[in-house]
């Protein structure tokens, strides 16, 4: 094989590693991520319900204010039956005593409804703390995982970047030019093989003479239909 079409084969092939880490390094770090992603949904839960917890809190301390309200009402209707001289004001005020009463009812209803309520989001809440928590460890845990993983992957991708810088101080610039040239629209399938006598990288079939130059490897050819460079695989 031509000198420079070997280096060239070389060189695709270190761009592809170095490459493929970048997958590698989303994948470890997707699995923190999504770690973190429930950490956040549950944190958010948790402040949903420690709103509805403050505004349960604040309807109780307003129907605390309604009952005392109708508690008044009450204890004066009482104090003003004393005073009552005809039948029809007496009649007013037990209708008037009596709706006092009813709302008072109700309002003592609301109260253990709101307790009620209270209660069950604090134990809701309780449960998502013991959650993050759990979830909080496992995040750690898992950290430490993916940055040996990260820690690892950076260290071979470093030695291919080395092996890359080694083998570019003997490739010629023109020769480099022409190959990152094709790589800018072609990516990984600038360099590709020829099977079957067609191109790997568009998958045309090419001419006999294509063919037989590829096979001698005595220059550099490209494809003739997509322009990526071409060689037979040993």
């Amino acid at each position: 094989m031509n000198k420079y079409l070997e280096q060239l084969v070389q060189l695709s092939e270190f761009d592809k590693k170095l490459d493929s880490f970048e997958p590698e390094i989303k994948k470890v770090n997707a699995t923190l991520k999504a770690k973190k992603s429930q950490i956040d949904e549950i944190n958010n839960d948790m402040q949903n319900i420690e709103a509805q917890i403050a505004d349960l809190k604040n309807e109780i301390v307003q129907t605390n204010a309604h009952i005392s309200e109708f508690a008044t009402k009450i204890k004066h209707a009482n104090k003003k039956s004393n005073s009552i001289k005809t039948e029809k004001e007496l009649k007013a005020l037990s209708v008037e005593e009596e709706i006092a009463k009813e709302q008072l009812e109700a309002a003592n209803e609301e109260i253990e409804r709101f307790e009620s309520l209270k209660d069950r989001k604090s134990e809701e809440k309780t449960e998502l703390e013991a959650k993050k928590t759990e979830l909080e460890k496992e995040y750690k845990e898992l950290e430490k995982s993916v940055s040996g993983k990260l820690e690892k992957i950076e260290k071979d991708k470093n030695k291919v970047g080395v092996q890359k810088e080694k083998l570019l101080k003997d490739v010629n610039e023109k020769i480099v030019v022409f190959y990152e040239k094709i790589r800018k629209w072609a990516g990984n399938t600038a360099v590709v093989p020829v099977r079957k006598q067609a191109c790997y990288g568009c998958f045309m079939k090419i001419n006999d003479k294509t063919y037989s130059a590829v096979v001698k490897s005595d220059d550099i050819v490209t494809c003739p239909y997509c322009g990526r460079i071409l060689y037979k695989e040993a």
